[in-house]
């Protein structure tokens, strides 16, 4: 069974999930946590290489989402108390500290926020699971959708509140349907570009999902907004089928590992998921699974940003990092846009030895 599809909403204001939908060669493995080569990901923007550099300690990065297990595994000393924006009741918000079940206490299929976070701070070398790009980085979990989906307004709540208690980064693996950009430019929903233009001047970057529509423009908030756009390539370093171009106006934008989100478990990416959560008789462990989108490309590129934060880079330096060393497949040309993969895959060890 393949991990289900969650998509944009088409109302106007409601935004949901835009995930679940050859590496590189790298050098031996130095962790034991046991699912590492199934991560051809990490190996693929070249992870373990830039360890010897950085692992992202002290640096901060909101998964705006969700939410997260806070008793998964392998986050354990990884999450920071943080925020829940959805459900809550009239004249209290935050209501919560960012736990996947919400203030209704319930699991209502709110898997994804954690499976994000593990791509980008799964703890290394435990001896379980997996590990994430920046394994020594902190995630700071906001809900803001329940059950894959919320609205625009409590998205830019989440992302300020985030941008105001301690995050570097924001990861948004999240979006609207093709179209939806016509909010954001006409004004009629500006919340959470606005949301976004805040968390950059604080000195925050924030990345977000190009989306899983298999159009020629990255989605909102990631479009019209200061954010990277982030498109999806599959085991082999190319574009995806599902995933949207990765271009907007700014051209900010890169692709990163996202999933082939066909047939085998393992062309997709490994994560977290809440605890006996794993799809029973499909590609999931009890407290691990594989899903595709770019939802699952997008925290590469967070966690390449906080092993830049944690160099004690500013937002200025750490996006030109980004989007300067990621590499074009095909040509293995460096800082050159293209229409199908920005700027090109995002490269760990090239960025911070920049």
């Amino acid at each position: 069974m393949r991990p289900r599809a969650l998509t944009g909403a088409a109302a106007a204001g409601a935004l949901a999930l835009v995930g679940t939908l050859a590496a590189a060669p790298a050098a031996q493995a130095v962790t034991n946590d046991p699912l590492y080569d199934k991560l051809w990901g990490l190996k693929q923007v070249h992870a373990e290489q830039a360890w010897a550099s950085s692992t992202g300690a002290g640096a901060v990065v909101a998964v705006v989402d969700t939410g997260i297990d806070f008793t998964q595994p392998d986050l354990q000393g990884q999450i920071l108390p943080g925020a829940t924006f959805t459900g809550c009741p009239a004249g209290q918000r935050p209501c919560g500290n960012g736990d996947f079940r919400g203030p209704d206490g319930q699991n209502n299929g709110d898997e994804h926020g954690t499976h994000v976070a593990g791509t980008i701070a799964a703890v290394r070398g435990n001896g379980v699971g997996v590990v994430g790009v920046a394994p020594d980085a902190k995630i700071l979990p906001v809900k803001v959708l329940e059950n894959g989906s919320g609205s625009s307004e409590d998205i830019g709540d989440g992302i300020r509140w985030a941008a105001d208690h301690g995050a570097d980064v924001v990861n948004l693996s999240l979006g609207s349907l093709p179209g939806g950009q016509a909010f954001s430019i006409t004004g009629l929903d500006s919340a959470m570009q606005a949301a976004i233009a805040y968390a950059r001047s604080k000195g925050v970057l924030t990345v977000a999902a190009a989306g899983n529509s298999s159009t020629a423009l990255c989605n909102d908030p990631a479009f019209t907004s200061e954010g990277i756009c982030i498109g999806a390539t599959d085991r082999n370093g190319l574009h995806t089928w599902y995933s949207e171009l990765p271009n907007k106006t700014d051209l900010k934008a890169v692709s990163a590992p996202g999933g082939a989100g066909l047939t085998s478990c393992d062309d997709d990416i490994w994560s977290t998921v809440p605890r006996g959560t794993g799809t029973a008789g499909g590609c999931g462990q009890a407290d691990y699974d594989a899903y595709a989108g770019t939802s699952m490309a997008t925290p590469h590129v967070a966690g390449v940003a906080a092993l830049l934060y944690a160099q004690g880079r500013t937002v200025d330096q750490v996006e030109n990092a980004i989007l300067g060393t990621a590499v074009t497949p095909g040509t293995g040309s460096r800082g050159t846009y293209t229409p199908t993969y920005g700027y090109g895959v995002v490269d760990a060890q090239a960025a911070v030895t920049s």
